[in-house]
């Protein structure tokens, strides 16, 4: 059929009002969107035939097209995806899925009354922190805790109450941009702390720090940096060194970890990440880290040292400012239960779980997702091989976790085309594209949804 047949061919609006499918929609969606996605629905025919992509479509097709429309109308912005990247803490794709103990504690929030800031023995006003600062000291062995609503609030809280006017020493090599923009020497401004930077960017010694000490020094400041690493000809000033210097002068340490380990790593054959107790253990006075990076939990910036400075934060009037809310709260208390037991917390916290899983048990999954694909779709070549992950959000950025990888080929479709339908797949799978070929890295993947990704090749 020529171009302008099909063009004249196209409905009217009030044509397809009258249609039984629409009719339907009408009860219960308001008739503006539903005029809108029929219009939508019309207009995306309408390009498919300039563009001539098709040859022929029936009334019927534009309708199944509006129903879809309408259906994205309908769910929310937020979509579920799959993440077929590898990078466990993927900061784009939501970072940290949630354990079940976490999900199950907001749930129970989130459609209850709850006593978030009610004393259930008193009859009176409670803390809201009250619900998870002694299950932070006993999972860490901090004096005192305090949660905000990330980690760079807790940088800047911490700074704002112990060093307000007054200069935060730092070494330049830590000078770091966390994301987004965002970068530790902005932070310390907007705090209120004036920077003082000593060292190098590769070498920084003790009596750097030394020199720098004045009468207005109020902090010295340590910065994981848990994004990158230096190497060769490098330098910097051991824990140890800096805790004696911080007594020796009377000024506090505060120590941004980051990342927020709370187990040893290095039993399991990575590199050693510094943890949170052993830092306090050490001497730190106020350490901060993230809650949805390696903790596996919500987004939360978690606040633990010596009570004396705790307290001080807990007064401050930001700290209205940044708290978090009762479904955080939840969710916090719900994943740090299980670090009550390190092996409960590997086997049920998600991003633990990834992260140590080791490749066999992936090859046993790719193996069978394969063998699913396979049997679907004869347009695809699928190939099990192996290769490796990443931690991402940030952290251990020098490790490469060995992993399986189903590798996917096509005489037909281009690469690139595949990651752009995959991607605008009903549910979304983002995958990889490396040496012409489109790959899916199972170490992020769950089994429930394989069939989610059989059923968008097979439909491809």
């Amino acid at each position: 059929m020529l171009k302008k047949d099909l063009l004249r061919k196209l409905p009217k609006i009030d044509q397809m009002l009258s249609e039984a499918v629409v009719q339907e929609q009408l009860k219960y969606m308001p008739r503006t969107i539903v005029i809108e996605s029929l219009r939508k629905s019309i207009d995306n025919y309408r390009s498919l035939i300039l563009k001539e992509q098709i040859v022929q479509f029936e009334d019927k097709d534009i309708l199944r097209e509006f129903l879809n429309i309408v259906d994205d109308v309908k769910g929310s912005n937020f979509k579920k995806l799959i993440n077929a990247t590898g990078v466990i803490i993927h900061t784009n794709l939501g970072r940290s899925i949630l354990a079940k103990g976490a999900l199950d504690n907001v749930i129970n929030v989130a459609q209850n009354y709850s006593n978030l800031e009610y004393d259930l023995e008193s009859g009176k006003r409670g803390s809201r922190y009250s619900h998870v600062e002694e299950l932070i000291k006993k999972v860490t062995g901090a004096e005192a805790a305090l949660v905000v609503n990330n980690n760079a609030a807790g940088i800047m809280l911490a700074l704002n109450t112990l060093c307000k006017n007054k200069e935060a020493i730092v070494s330049r090599g830590q000078l770091v941009e966390i994301g987004g923009s965002f970068r530790i020497p902005d932070v310390m401004a907007f705090s209120g702390a004036s920077l003082v930077e000593v060292g190098t960017t590769n070498r920084t010694h003790l009596y750097d720090y030394e020199n720098a000490v004045s009468e207005n020094t109020g902090v010295f400041l340590k910065v994981h940096t848990s994004n990158f690493k230096i190497l060769g000809f490098t330098e910097g000033v051991d824990l140890d060194s800096l805790v004696k210097l911080s007594l020796e002068k009377s000024v506090p340490i505060i120590e941004d970890i980051g990342s927020g380990t709370l187990i040893d790593f290095s039993k399991y054959g990575f590199t050693y990440e510094p943890m949170v107790q052993e830092s306090l253990k050490r001497g730190v006075d106020v350490v901060t880290f993230s809650g949805d990076k390696m903790l596996g939990g919500p987004q939360a910036g978690i606040i633990v040292g010596k009570k004396k400075y705790i307290d001080k934060m807990k007064s401050n009037q930001l700290t209205r400012a940044l708290r978090i809310d009762k479904m955080t709260l939840a969710a916090l208390e719900g994943t740090l239960k299980y670090y009550l037991d390190e092996k409960e917390a590997v086997d049920k916290i998600p991003t633990l779980n990834m992260i140590l899983s080791d490749k066999d048990k992936q090859k046993k999954r790719a193996q069978r997702l394969r063998r699913k694909l396979k049997n679907s779709t004869h347009k695809f070549e699928f190939i099990v091989d192996y290769d490796y992950s990443m931690v991402g959000g940030g952290s251990m950025p020098a490790e490469r976790i060995p992993t399986c990888i189903i590798k996917v080929k096509s005489s037909e479709i281009k690469p690139e085309e595949l990651e752009t339908k995959l991607r605008n797949n009903k549910v979304p799978i983002i995958v990889r594209v490396s040496n012409d070929e489109v790959i899916m890295d199972l170490r992020t993947i769950f089994d429930r949804d394989f069939d989610t990704i059989v059923e968008s090749f097979k439909n491809i």
